[in-house]
């Protein structure tokens, strides 16, 4: 009964964890209108995670909102982003990166 338990914990913690690109890059926690985002920079891109419950959220304005915690975090104006409700990539225009 115990391994049941514990192996129900086990996926739950890596919802929010990095993986892939993104991996061990640091987190900044932003709130844009009534949207949270995990936001993670590396290179010339970036990765919002929203992380608060909303119900029905439409891609469009969560997508502008995404870009806006992008652009946020990174200092960088955020030329297009891709995704889903919950986890979007945006690619930043920053003149460090030759943009």
């Amino acid at each position: 009964m115990r391994y049941l338990v514990l192996s129900l914990f086990v996926p739950l913690s890596a919802c929010t964890a990095s993986r892939g690109y993104f991996a061990e890059t640091e987190i900044e926690q932003v709130t844009v209108g009534m949207s949270v985002f995990e936001v993670r920079v590396k290179g010339n891109l970036a990765e919002a995670t929203r992380i608060n419950p909303q119900y029905a959220p439409r891609l469009g304005p969560l997508r502008a909102q995404a870009a806006q915690a992008m652009a946020e975090v990174s200092g960088c104006r955020v030329t297009g982003v891709l995704g889903d409700q919950a986890l979007m990539i945006g690619v930043l225009n920053c003149p460090a990166f030759g943009g």
